[in-house]
């Protein structure tokens, strides 16, 4: 779940709703090994249903600003 808060997550056992999954195959290649599975990518906690409700607002995990210049002049 893309986007959700490091402090919020989902019991073992609960009943879990996808509204708009995306399935993706993927395959990756490493040190001469093959690993393929599906992964399915939810883009936000709240287009889930958790026991037949929505998760909270504090499920969604906060904006943050990460700002660069890569023209300045170290200090």
């Amino acid at each position: 779940v893309y986007n959700a808060a490091p402090t919020w997550g989902v019991a073992v056992g609960v009943a879990v709703g996808v509204a708009e999954p995306v399935l993706t195959q993927h395959l990756h290649l490493h040190q001469g090994q093959t690993f393929s599975f599906l992964g399915v990518r939810v883009s936000s906690p709240l287009s889930l249903l958790v026991n037949g409700k929505r998760p909270p607002g504090s499920a969604l995990a906060p904006p943050c600003l990460a700002l660069s210049n890569p023209g300045a002049l170290p200090e």
